[in-house]
């Protein structure tokens, strides 16, 4: 998951401003790019979830990771926006897409009864990879310049991700290792898990948070910019917001072997609508911490969500197309998040209108998702304390 960072709006981030520069591109044009290139980009979650399904994870793996590493190399000699279009394209559909919807389903395929609390230590762990890498690359941008330290990213992935991936993954679980006891009953196809609502309520849920967090995520030193802070502050924040989600995962998935797990979607949706109503009225470096940290744990604990819930809810047996058809909402929404900031602020000189707006939407979906009821279970609790 790590390994997602540079088809990850967060990743695309720590470059966009000397990308900008470099190409002499103004900041809608590369909305749009960012857009289209997301929209086509997704189409990648669909096709892959199906072969995992079907060829297993060790072979979908090591396609995927050479086919992103091979892609951020690639970027490096772009010069035109028709070529930046092409490799964040590939970027996003690789990375994003395919490499997001694969590295959960590991996971989820694994575990059953256990899983949020598997999903709670795996975030902790990607977590902890994202505070090694986004600094390591922040630095490498400012020092030696985004087109090199892009190819230092696609040479990790070609050298490192790619041979262990073919060495260390297993397609499925060992006897020793597979949990005998199914969490549920049985498990919802495809079209099964799409005709019930829990689907729609998470995947909108994770979907609108996608779209809140890329647009922040790409224009994140812009927004704080406009509140008088530069960049090291944004680098900080961004830090910090990491090491709160950290903590965040590791007690979002504690929380969630004790709550439902649409409670658990819910108290992190109420934070999100926090943070989102106080960003307009930062005004101090205090403000901006406590603005991070909020948004941290928010992330924190609808990410463990969004990573449990498939799996928890619909079953294993088909969960690489159900991931896939959720990861492609994501993705779609993370795609529209940055162009909307963008459009908001030439129309109206400020982000905030978009802020408010949204914190409307995330109150609606927090209280959708703590009412949901689950397809084929009691609200009242599968949670067994192991």
């Amino acid at each position: 998951m790590v390994g997602t960072l540079p088809g990850r709006t967060q990743g695309l981030g720590l470059i966009t401003e000397p990308l900008l520069a470099d190409l002499h591109m103004d900041r809608v044009t590369y909305a749009t790019v960012n857009l289209w290139a997301t929209l086509i980009g997704a189409a990648f979650c669909l096709p892959y979830g199906r072969l995992l399904d079907r060829f297993g994870s060790r072979l979908v793996l090591s396609m995927v990771a050479l086919g992103l590493g091979i892609s951020v190399v690639a970027m490096r000699s772009v010069e035109s926006v028709a070529a930046i279009f092409i490799c964040i394209t590939l970027t996003r559909g690789f990375g994003q897409s395919a490499l997001s919807v694969v590295s959960l389903a590991l996971v989820g395929k694994w575990f059953a009864k256990r899983l949020n609390f598997a999903m709670g230590i795996y975030s902790l762990l990607v977590g902890v990879g994202f505070i090694i890498a986004f600094p390591a690359v922040g630095a490498a941008v400012l020092n030696f310049g985004w087109r090199a330290a892009w190819t230092g990213v696609g040479t990790f992935l070609l050298l490192v991700l790619v041979p262990l991936a073919w060495i260390f993954v297993r397609d499925v679980p060992g006897k020793d290792d597979l949990e005998q006891e199914p969490f549920r009953l049985s498990d919802l196809t495809m079209w099964e898990a799409l005709r019930s609502p829990a689907f729609w309520i998470f995947a909108l849920s994770s979907s609108v948070f996608g779209l809140v967090y890329s647009g922040i995520s790409l224009f994140n030193e812009s927004i704080l910019a406009e509140r008088g802070f530069d960049a090291s502050v944004y680098h900080t924040v961004l830090v910090v917001s990491t090491m709160l989600g950290l903590l965040a995962n590791f007690g979002g998935g504690w929380l969630a072997t004790r709550w439902p797990i649409q409670r658990v979607a819910g108290l992190g949706m109420a934070v999100l609508a926090a943070a989102l109503v106080a960003l307009p009225l930062v005004k101090t470096y205090a403000h901006v911490m406590l603005y991070g940290i909020a948004m941290g744990i928010a992330g924190g604990v609808v990410t463990v969500v969004f990573f449990s819930v498939w799996g928890q809810v619909f079953g294993r047996t088909h969960l690489g197309r159900i991931q896939g058809c959720a990861q492609m909402m994501t993705v779609l929404a993370s795609a529209v998040g940055p162009l909307l900031l963008a459009q908001t602020l030439r129309q109206t000189g400020s982000y905030d209108l978009m802020f408010n707006g949204l914190a409307v939407v995330v109150v609606f979906l927090g209280i959708a998702a703590w009412y949901c009821p689950m397809p084929g279970q009691n609200l009242a609790p599968a949670f067994s304390h192991e």
